[in-house]
Protein backbone atom coordinates (compact mmCIF):
# COMPACT_ATOMS: atom_id res chain seq x y z
CA UNK A 1 0.00 0.00 0.00
CA UNK A 2 1.47 3.34 -1.04
CA UNK A 3 2.21 5.68 1.84
CA UNK A 4 1.59 9.32 0.84
CA UNK A 5 1.84 11.09 4.19
CA UNK A 6 3.80 10.74 7.36
CA UNK A 7 2.15 8.59 10.05
CA UNK A 8 -0.60 10.52 11.86
CA UNK A 9 0.50 12.10 15.08
CA UNK A 10 4.14 11.28 14.53
CA UNK A 11 7.07 13.66 14.74
CA UNK A 12 8.41 14.54 11.31
CA UNK A 13 12.10 14.45 10.43
CA UNK A 14 14.10 16.32 7.83
CA UNK A 15 15.94 13.14 6.98
CA UNK A 16 16.58 9.58 8.05
CA UNK A 17 19.75 7.65 7.28
CA UNK A 18 19.15 3.97 6.54
CA UNK A 19 22.16 1.95 7.67
CA UNK A 20 22.98 4.96 9.80
CA UNK A 21 24.88 3.13 12.50
CA UNK A 22 27.97 2.61 10.35
CA UNK A 23 31.10 4.47 9.29
CA UNK A 24 29.37 6.31 6.42
CA UNK A 25 25.86 6.86 7.72
CA UNK A 26 26.40 7.97 11.30
CA UNK A 27 28.86 10.83 10.64
CA UNK A 28 26.52 12.04 7.88
CA UNK A 29 23.51 12.06 10.21
CA UNK A 30 25.55 13.83 12.90
CA UNK A 31 26.77 16.35 10.33
CA UNK A 32 23.28 17.25 9.15
CA UNK A 33 22.02 17.45 12.73
CA UNK A 34 24.88 19.79 13.62
CA UNK A 35 23.54 22.15 10.93
CA UNK A 36 20.12 22.24 12.56
CA UNK A 37 18.31 19.53 10.59
CA UNK A 38 16.27 16.97 12.46
CA UNK A 39 17.91 13.64 11.64
CA UNK A 40 16.93 10.06 12.29
CA UNK A 41 19.21 7.02 12.24
CA UNK A 42 17.80 3.64 11.28
CA UNK A 43 19.93 0.52 11.62
CA UNK A 44 19.25 -3.16 12.38
CA UNK A 45 22.21 -3.32 14.79
CA UNK A 46 20.61 -2.86 18.21
CA UNK A 47 23.96 -2.59 20.00
CA UNK A 48 25.04 0.28 17.74
CA UNK A 49 21.70 2.05 18.19
CA UNK A 50 21.96 1.79 21.98
CA UNK A 51 25.45 3.30 21.91
CA UNK A 52 24.35 6.17 19.65
CA UNK A 53 21.37 7.09 21.83
CA UNK A 54 23.69 7.02 24.85
CA UNK A 55 26.03 9.49 23.17
CA UNK A 56 28.74 6.98 22.27
CA UNK A 57 30.12 5.93 18.89
CA UNK A 58 30.13 2.29 17.74
CA UNK A 59 33.51 2.97 16.09
CA UNK A 60 36.31 5.50 16.08
CA UNK A 61 35.68 8.78 14.24
CA UNK A 62 37.76 11.82 15.14
CA UNK A 63 35.76 14.71 16.53
CA UNK A 64 32.36 13.04 16.20
CA UNK A 65 31.56 12.19 19.82
CA UNK A 66 31.19 15.73 21.20
CA UNK A 67 29.05 16.70 18.22
CA UNK A 68 26.88 13.61 18.74
CA UNK A 69 26.41 14.50 22.40
CA UNK A 70 25.45 18.05 21.43
CA UNK A 71 22.85 17.14 18.79
CA UNK A 72 21.33 14.50 21.08
CA UNK A 73 20.99 17.08 23.86
CA UNK A 74 19.29 19.45 21.41
CA UNK A 75 16.87 16.78 20.23
CA UNK A 76 18.18 16.97 16.67
CA UNK A 77 19.16 13.31 16.34
CA UNK A 78 17.61 10.02 17.39
CA UNK A 79 18.36 6.41 16.49
CA UNK A 80 16.13 3.37 16.21
CA UNK A 81 15.83 -0.17 14.87
CA UNK A 82 12.22 0.47 13.85
CA UNK A 83 11.97 0.86 10.03
CA UNK A 84 8.73 2.81 10.44
CA UNK A 85 10.88 5.87 11.13
CA UNK A 86 11.52 6.05 7.37
CA UNK A 87 7.97 7.29 6.78
CA UNK A 88 8.54 10.27 9.05
CA UNK A 89 11.27 11.84 6.91
CA UNK A 90 11.18 14.15 3.90
CA UNK A 91 14.49 12.66 2.74
CA UNK A 92 15.66 9.05 3.02
CA UNK A 93 19.42 8.51 2.65
CA UNK A 94 20.41 4.91 2.00
CA UNK A 95 24.03 3.94 2.76
CA UNK A 96 23.70 0.35 1.60
CA UNK A 97 26.22 -0.20 -1.19
CA UNK A 98 27.10 -2.92 -3.69
CA UNK A 99 29.14 -5.72 -2.08
CA UNK A 100 31.66 -7.98 -3.80
CA UNK A 101 31.39 -11.72 -3.16
CA UNK A 102 34.12 -14.29 -2.52
CA UNK A 103 34.61 -14.66 -6.28
CA UNK A 104 35.20 -10.87 -6.62
CA UNK A 105 31.87 -10.42 -8.42
CA UNK A 106 29.67 -7.46 -7.45
CA UNK A 107 26.07 -8.06 -6.45
CA UNK A 108 24.15 -5.28 -8.25
CA UNK A 109 20.85 -6.39 -6.72
CA UNK A 110 21.89 -5.88 -3.10
CA UNK A 111 20.54 -2.32 -3.03
CA UNK A 112 17.23 -3.16 -4.74
CA UNK A 113 16.70 -6.09 -2.34
CA UNK A 114 17.27 -3.81 0.63
CA UNK A 115 14.86 -1.25 -0.77
CA UNK A 116 12.23 -3.95 -1.28
CA UNK A 117 12.30 -4.52 2.49
CA UNK A 118 12.10 -0.76 3.03
CA UNK A 119 9.32 -0.17 0.48
CA UNK A 120 6.33 -0.45 2.86
CA UNK A 121 7.68 2.52 4.80
CA UNK A 122 8.41 4.81 1.86
CA UNK A 123 5.91 7.47 0.85
CA UNK A 124 5.31 9.52 -2.26
CA UNK A 125 7.03 12.88 -2.42
CA UNK A 126 10.15 11.81 -0.57
CA UNK A 127 13.67 12.32 -1.84
CA UNK A 128 15.57 9.01 -1.83
CA UNK A 129 19.34 9.48 -1.85
CA UNK A 130 21.68 6.57 -2.61
CA UNK A 131 24.90 7.39 -0.76
CA UNK A 132 27.21 4.37 -0.81
CA UNK A 133 29.17 3.13 -3.81
CA UNK A 134 26.95 1.27 -6.26
CA UNK A 135 27.57 -0.76 -9.39
CA UNK A 136 26.95 1.31 -12.55
CA UNK A 137 23.27 1.13 -13.42
CA UNK A 138 21.98 0.53 -9.88
CA UNK A 139 20.45 4.02 -9.65
CA UNK A 140 18.44 3.32 -12.80
CA UNK A 141 17.43 -0.09 -11.43
CA UNK A 142 16.10 1.58 -8.28
CA UNK A 143 14.16 4.05 -10.42
CA UNK A 144 12.57 1.20 -12.37
CA UNK A 145 11.77 -0.75 -9.23
CA UNK A 146 9.96 2.11 -7.53
CA UNK A 147 8.17 3.13 -10.74
CA UNK A 148 6.82 -0.43 -11.13
CA UNK A 149 5.51 -0.18 -7.57
CA UNK A 150 3.66 3.00 -8.47
CA UNK A 151 5.85 5.19 -6.34
CA UNK A 152 6.36 8.89 -7.02
CA UNK A 153 9.71 9.41 -5.34
CA UNK A 154 12.67 11.53 -6.41
CA UNK A 155 15.85 9.45 -6.61
CA UNK A 156 19.35 10.88 -6.42
CA UNK A 157 22.80 9.32 -6.26
CA UNK A 158 25.13 11.47 -4.16
CA UNK A 159 28.27 9.46 -3.40
CA UNK A 160 30.15 9.88 -0.16
CA UNK A 161 33.70 11.13 -0.64
CA UNK A 162 35.17 11.18 2.84
CA UNK A 163 38.21 9.38 4.20
CA UNK A 164 37.33 7.23 7.18
CA UNK A 165 38.23 9.09 10.35
CA UNK A 166 38.03 12.49 8.62
CA UNK A 167 34.26 12.75 8.24
CA UNK A 168 33.71 15.65 10.64
CA UNK A 169 36.14 17.72 8.60
CA UNK A 170 35.58 16.54 5.03
CA UNK A 171 31.77 16.51 5.10
CA UNK A 172 31.99 20.28 5.30
CA UNK A 173 35.12 20.98 3.25
CA UNK A 174 34.89 18.73 0.18
CA UNK A 175 32.71 19.40 -2.89
CA UNK A 176 29.60 17.23 -3.01
CA UNK A 177 28.61 15.42 -6.18
CA UNK A 178 24.85 15.26 -6.72
CA UNK A 179 23.06 13.46 -9.52
CA UNK A 180 19.49 12.84 -10.55
CA UNK A 181 17.45 12.12 -13.63
CA UNK A 182 16.10 15.68 -13.83
CA UNK A 183 17.22 19.16 -12.90
CA UNK A 184 14.45 19.26 -10.31
CA UNK A 185 15.87 16.20 -8.54
CA UNK A 186 19.42 17.56 -8.74
CA UNK A 187 18.25 20.88 -7.30
CA UNK A 188 16.53 19.10 -4.46
CA UNK A 189 19.65 17.06 -3.66
CA UNK A 190 21.83 20.17 -3.96
CA UNK A 191 19.63 22.00 -1.47
CA UNK A 192 19.99 19.12 0.99
CA UNK A 193 23.78 18.89 0.76
CA UNK A 194 24.05 22.66 0.66
CA UNK A 195 23.52 22.41 4.40
CA UNK A 196 26.99 20.87 4.59
CA UNK A 197 28.97 22.57 1.82
CA UNK A 198 28.64 25.43 -0.65
CA UNK A 199 30.49 23.49 -3.36
CA UNK A 200 28.08 21.31 -5.35
CA UNK A 201 28.99 19.41 -8.52
CA UNK A 202 26.18 18.11 -10.76
CA UNK A 203 26.32 14.96 -12.88
CA UNK A 204 23.95 12.48 -14.46
CA UNK A 205 23.46 9.32 -12.32
CA UNK A 206 25.60 7.09 -14.52
CA UNK A 207 28.37 9.68 -14.57
CA UNK A 208 28.29 9.96 -10.78
CA UNK A 209 28.39 6.18 -10.36
CA UNK A 210 31.54 5.98 -12.45
CA UNK A 211 33.02 9.07 -10.81
CA UNK A 212 32.87 7.32 -7.44
CA UNK A 213 34.43 4.11 -8.80
CA UNK A 214 37.10 6.03 -10.72
CA UNK A 215 38.08 7.93 -7.56
CA UNK A 216 38.71 4.86 -5.42
CA UNK A 217 40.23 2.84 -8.24
CA UNK A 218 42.67 5.64 -9.06
CA UNK A 219 43.88 5.65 -5.46
CA UNK A 220 44.18 1.86 -5.49
CA UNK A 221 46.27 1.95 -8.69
CA UNK A 222 48.54 4.67 -7.27
CA UNK A 223 49.13 2.58 -4.16
CA UNK A 224 49.90 -0.43 -6.36
CA UNK A 225 52.50 1.58 -8.30
CA UNK A 226 54.12 2.63 -5.03
CA UNK A 227 54.13 -0.93 -3.72
CA UNK A 228 55.62 -2.23 -6.97
CA UNK A 229 58.34 0.45 -6.77
CA UNK A 230 58.94 -0.58 -3.17
CA UNK A 231 59.48 -4.22 -4.18
CA UNK A 232 61.91 -3.19 -6.92
CA UNK A 233 63.98 -1.01 -4.60
CA UNK A 234 63.79 -3.49 -1.75
CA UNK A 235 64.97 -6.38 -3.93
CA UNK A 236 68.02 -4.24 -4.75
CA UNK A 237 68.66 -3.56 -1.08
CA UNK A 238 67.64 0.10 -1.41
CA UNK A 239 65.16 2.27 0.50
CA UNK A 240 62.14 3.10 -1.64
CA UNK A 241 61.05 5.78 0.80
CA UNK A 242 64.40 7.57 0.62
CA UNK A 243 64.22 7.52 -3.18
CA UNK A 244 60.60 8.69 -3.15
CA UNK A 245 61.29 11.61 -0.84
CA UNK A 246 64.28 12.69 -2.92
CA UNK A 247 62.46 12.66 -6.26
CA UNK A 248 59.43 14.45 -4.80
CA UNK A 249 61.37 17.21 -3.07
CA UNK A 250 60.37 20.55 -4.60
CA UNK A 251 59.22 18.67 -7.73
CA UNK A 252 55.48 19.16 -8.25
CA UNK A 253 55.00 16.39 -10.81
CA UNK A 254 56.07 13.79 -8.25
CA UNK A 255 54.28 15.27 -5.27
CA UNK A 256 51.51 12.67 -5.29
CA UNK A 257 53.66 9.51 -5.29
CA UNK A 258 52.54 7.57 -2.20
CA UNK A 259 54.70 5.71 0.22
CA UNK A 260 54.58 1.92 0.37
CA UNK A 261 52.12 0.10 2.61
CA UNK A 262 49.08 -2.12 2.82
CA UNK A 263 46.36 -0.76 0.49
CA UNK A 264 43.27 -2.21 2.09
CA UNK A 265 39.95 -1.36 3.67
CA UNK A 266 36.31 -1.69 2.66
CA UNK A 267 36.41 0.47 -0.49
CA UNK A 268 39.48 0.57 -2.70
CA UNK A 269 39.87 -3.12 -3.57
CA UNK A 270 36.10 -3.69 -3.77
CA UNK A 271 35.49 -0.73 -6.06
CA UNK A 272 38.37 -1.71 -8.35
CA UNK A 273 36.78 -5.13 -8.76
CA UNK A 274 33.41 -3.52 -9.48
CA UNK A 275 34.99 -1.49 -12.26
CA UNK A 276 36.63 -4.64 -13.60
CA UNK A 277 33.25 -6.38 -13.71
CA UNK A 278 31.72 -3.37 -15.42
CA UNK A 279 34.29 -3.71 -18.23
CA UNK A 280 33.62 -7.46 -18.60
CA UNK A 281 36.91 -8.20 -16.81
CA UNK A 282 38.98 -6.42 -19.44
CA UNK A 283 40.40 -3.99 -16.86
CA UNK A 284 43.97 -5.28 -16.93
CA UNK A 285 45.35 -2.32 -15.00
CA UNK A 286 42.89 -2.89 -12.16
CA UNK A 287 43.64 -6.59 -11.97
CA UNK A 288 47.37 -5.88 -11.98
CA UNK A 289 46.91 -3.44 -9.11
CA UNK A 290 45.04 -6.12 -7.20
CA UNK A 291 47.86 -8.62 -7.70
CA UNK A 292 50.43 -6.14 -6.40
CA UNK A 293 48.49 -4.84 -3.39
CA UNK A 294 47.00 -8.16 -2.33
CA UNK A 295 50.35 -9.86 -2.89
CA UNK A 296 52.32 -7.56 -0.59
CA UNK A 297 51.85 -9.63 2.60
CA UNK A 298 53.15 -12.77 0.86
CA UNK A 299 56.05 -10.79 -0.61
CA UNK A 300 57.09 -9.66 2.89
CA UNK A 301 56.93 -13.17 4.31
CA UNK A 302 58.90 -14.58 1.38
CA UNK A 303 61.59 -11.94 1.85
CA UNK A 304 61.77 -12.72 5.57
CA UNK A 305 62.20 -16.41 4.88
CA UNK A 306 65.36 -15.62 2.94
CA UNK A 307 66.89 -14.15 6.10
CA UNK A 308 65.22 -16.06 8.93
CA UNK A 309 64.00 -19.52 9.79
CA UNK A 310 60.44 -18.44 10.55
CA UNK A 311 59.53 -21.92 11.74
CA UNK A 312 61.67 -21.25 14.81
CA UNK A 313 60.47 -17.67 15.45
CA UNK A 314 57.57 -15.97 17.20
CA UNK A 315 56.38 -13.12 14.98
CA UNK A 316 54.40 -10.20 16.37
CA UNK A 317 52.11 -8.16 14.11
CA UNK A 318 51.64 -4.56 15.20
CA UNK A 319 48.36 -3.07 14.00
CA UNK A 320 45.40 -5.12 12.76
CA UNK A 321 43.22 -2.25 11.51
CA UNK A 322 43.28 -1.61 7.79
CA UNK A 323 45.00 1.76 8.23
CA UNK A 324 46.64 3.95 10.83
CA UNK A 325 44.59 5.51 13.64
CA UNK A 326 41.53 3.41 12.80
CA UNK A 327 39.66 0.62 14.58
CA UNK A 328 38.22 -0.78 11.33
CA UNK A 329 39.47 -4.26 10.37
CA UNK A 330 37.33 -4.70 7.25
CA UNK A 331 39.48 -6.16 4.43
CA UNK A 332 42.60 -5.49 6.49
CA UNK A 333 45.69 -7.05 4.95
CA UNK A 334 47.07 -7.52 8.46
CA UNK A 335 44.81 -10.56 8.72
CA UNK A 336 46.06 -11.92 5.39
CA UNK A 337 49.58 -11.50 6.75
CA UNK A 338 48.55 -13.32 9.92
CA UNK A 339 47.13 -16.29 7.99
CA UNK A 340 50.33 -16.66 5.95
CA UNK A 341 52.52 -16.46 9.04
CA UNK A 342 50.40 -18.92 11.00
CA UNK A 343 51.43 -21.53 8.42
CA UNK A 344 55.10 -20.57 8.22
CA UNK A 345 56.11 -19.20 11.63
CA UNK A 346 56.39 -20.97 14.98
CA UNK A 347 53.91 -18.60 16.61
CA UNK A 348 52.06 -15.41 15.67
CA UNK A 349 51.00 -12.71 18.14
CA UNK A 350 48.85 -9.68 17.29
CA UNK A 351 48.10 -6.35 18.90
CA UNK A 352 46.27 -3.11 18.09
CA UNK A 353 45.51 -0.07 20.29
CA UNK A 354 42.12 0.62 18.71
CA UNK A 355 40.54 -2.63 17.50
CA UNK A 356 37.90 -3.98 19.92
CA UNK A 357 36.38 -6.86 17.93
CA UNK A 358 39.26 -9.35 17.97
CA UNK A 359 39.60 -11.51 21.09
CA UNK A 360 43.04 -12.77 20.01
CA UNK A 361 44.70 -9.37 20.44
CA UNK A 362 47.31 -9.00 23.17
CA UNK A 363 48.80 -5.95 24.91
CA UNK A 364 51.64 -4.29 23.01
CA UNK A 365 54.14 -4.88 25.81
CA UNK A 366 53.43 -8.61 25.80
CA UNK A 367 53.77 -8.89 22.02
CA UNK A 368 57.05 -6.98 22.05
CA UNK A 369 58.41 -9.02 24.95
CA UNK A 370 57.50 -12.42 23.52
CA UNK A 371 58.29 -11.88 19.83
CA UNK A 372 61.55 -12.62 18.07
CA UNK A 373 60.53 -10.45 15.12
CA UNK A 374 57.96 -7.66 14.75
CA UNK A 375 56.10 -6.54 11.64
CA UNK A 376 54.57 -3.05 11.57
CA UNK A 377 51.34 -3.71 9.66
CA UNK A 378 49.42 -0.52 10.55
CA UNK A 379 51.56 2.52 11.46
CA UNK A 380 49.56 3.72 14.45
CA UNK A 381 51.04 6.69 16.29
CA UNK A 382 51.25 4.49 19.39
CA UNK A 383 54.16 2.65 17.77
CA UNK A 384 56.26 5.75 17.14
CA UNK A 385 58.20 5.28 20.37
CA UNK A 386 59.21 1.67 19.75
CA UNK A 387 62.85 0.87 20.40
CA UNK A 388 64.53 1.12 16.97
CA UNK A 389 67.02 -1.56 18.00
CA UNK A 390 64.27 -4.17 18.01
CA UNK A 391 63.98 -6.36 14.89
CA UNK A 392 61.06 -4.59 13.22
CA UNK A 393 59.90 -5.03 9.62
CA UNK A 394 58.67 -1.56 8.62
CA UNK A 395 57.78 -1.30 4.95
CA UNK A 396 56.13 2.07 5.67
CA UNK A 397 59.45 3.47 6.93
CA UNK A 398 57.34 4.82 9.76
CA UNK A 399 60.21 4.51 12.22
CA UNK A 400 62.76 6.02 9.84
CA UNK A 401 65.04 3.01 9.46
CA UNK A 402 64.73 2.90 5.67
CA UNK A 403 62.01 0.30 5.30
CA UNK A 404 64.26 -2.30 3.68
CA UNK A 405 63.30 -5.93 4.36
Amino acid sequence: MTQTTAPAGSETLDLVVVGGGGHVGLPLAIGFASRGLKAGVYDINQAAIDLINAGDLPFQEDGAKPVLEDVLAKGLLSATTDPAVVAKADTVIVVIGTPVDEHLNPDPRAVTRALADLEPHLRDGQLLVLRSTVYPGVTEAVERQLTRQGRVIDIAFCPERIAEGKAMEELFSLPQIVSGRSQEVRDRAAKLFGNLTDSIVELEPEEAELAKLFTNTWRYIKFAAANQFYMMANDAGLSYDKIRRALAQDYPRARDIPGAGFAAGPCLFKDTMQLAAFTDNSFALGHSAMLVNEGLPLYLVTRLEKKHDLSELTVGILGMAFKAESDDIRSSLSYKLKRILEFRAKRVLTTDPYVTVDDDLLPLKQVVAESDLLILAAPHAAYAELDPSLPIVDLWNFLGAGGVV
